[in-house]
């Protein structure tokens, strides 16, 4: 049962990392490549669309294990302690009144339109060569 316990905790740190994310990314104390990062990382999180999709066996949910933490915990480090500290506060206050994630359909759109453009752009390289008559 204490592995149990374990990945709660992880899990529940991993959620409110991913809220001070957000935060993180609206504070002007942020860097660039930090705020770049945690958008990346807060939209992956949030889309619909994993990159290795979770139906393939056992890699289905590599990114979701390995790579989604991995870049949560790569984002945290790119962000100063001070503004850490302050978004890490703001976001458990945020979790203690609303109880689940931030919501935005402004970033629901944006992360729409990216996968349209990735499809739209891996359609016309893979088979545009095809598509063209010799």
């Amino acid at each position: 049962m204490k592995v149990l316990q374990a990945l709660r905790g992880w899990a529940r740190q991993l959620k409110r990392d991913g809220v001070t994310l957000w935060f993180a990314c609206k504070h002007p104390g942020t860097p660039w490549y930090a705020k770049a990062l945690g958008v990346f990382v807060v939209g992956y999180a949030l889309s619909p669309i994993d990159l290795i999709p979770d139906f393939v066996p056992v890699l289905g949910y590599v990114d979701d294990l390995i790579l989604l933490p991995g870049l949560i915990w790569l984002a945290i480090r790119l962000t100063p302690p001070q503004v850490l500290a302050e978004c890490r506060r703001q976001g458990e206050e945020w979790m203690g009144r609303e109880g689940g994630k931030p919501r935005s359909l402004w970033g629901a759109a944006l992360i729409l339109i990216v996968w349209i453009g990735v499809g739209w752009a891996a359609w016309h390289w893979w088979l545009g060569p095809l598509l063209v008559p010799a």
